[in-house]
């Protein structure tokens, strides 16, 4: 075994473990040994792991593990904590851009809050319809980094999320990779709540930055909201969406969050 130093960050409750991995040798390819540690009975517990590795074209790039330790391509509320860590640590400026698998994000840290500045989104759709159970369900959706669905609800507080999550989650329609789903509840023309069944951690998260993001953007795209909207997910915490619009598309997309350290230690790693 090899002793690993990590970080225990958290961006509005969702919650990673950070590893410097600028040599490349943290095992990626063990994806069991990562799940256990992944493991809030048997590990150090997280909704995701994220490296720090070498990029040619930007400061640093930023690779982000499910618990299951299946690859995704982008988190917002890991980026924000992946950027305050790389600035705390000299591996980046405070205005930095990373590399991530749904493209270069750029960040701005300030002390605990940081502002990512978004990749545009992509396969964008909206009014569609899926069948649950008999029901119909109308949805929007969209690539903000990860597949999202949206759901607008009356009443946050009385959806069964991990339910009709997993159902939406794992649908026909978003078959292999499937999706994450949100559930939005318009609480005024700036501001929502939202509640996100996440894909990869398969149960209801506290909060999911790429989710937040997709959830104010179908906010304004439907004309219940408009820029700049506070967003509120399960943990409380408030993060800030901004956006404009070009021709009917959401572009120069920021989002405003905290990203906060809760401790460091040592994982015993195979190798």
């Amino acid at each position: 075994m090899m002793n690993r130093s990590f970080w225990k960050m958290h961006g509005a409750g969702n919650d990673f473990i950070l590893v410097d991995d600028r040599d490349e040798s943290f095992p990626t390819q063990d994806r069991d040994w990562m799940e256990r540690i992944a493991s809030r009975r048997f590990g150090v517990g997280c909704e995701g792991i994220i490296l720090i590795q070498p990029s040619n074209n930007h400061d640093f790039r930023m690779r982000f593990f499910n618990p299951d330790g299946g690859e995704a391509e982008m988190c917002g509320n890991g980026a924000r904590c992946v950027a305050r860590l790389a600035h705390e640590i000299s591996i980046a400026p405070s205005d930095m851009t990373f590399d991530t698998v749904a493209g270069p994000i750029q960040a701005s840290v300030n002390d605990d809050q940081v502002l990512l500045r978004m990749t545009d989104p992509k396969d964008v759709q909206l009014n569609q319809q899926v069948s649950i159970n008999d029901d119909i369900v109308a949805y929007h959706f969209a690539d903000t980094g990860v597949p999202h669905v949206v759901h607008f609800v009356e009443d946050v507080d009385s959806v069964d999320v991990c339910g009709l999550g997993a159902a939406i989650r794992y649908h026909d329609r978003f078959a292999p990779a499937g999706t994450n789903v949100n559930f939005v509840q318009v609480t005024g023309t700036h501001t929502i709540r939202v509640r996100t069944y996440e894909r990869g951690v398969e149960e209801e998260t506290l909060a999911c930055g790429t989710g937040i993001v997709a959830s104010a953007l179908f906010a304004g795209l439907t004309g219940q909201c408009r820029p700049p909207i506070e967003v509120t997910p399960r943990s409380g915490d408030v993060i800030r969406v901004n956006y404009a619009m070009n021709d009917d598309s959401p572009v120069n997309i920021t989002m405003l969050g905290p990203a906060v350290h809760v401790y460091q230690g040592t994982l015993s790693a195979p190798g």
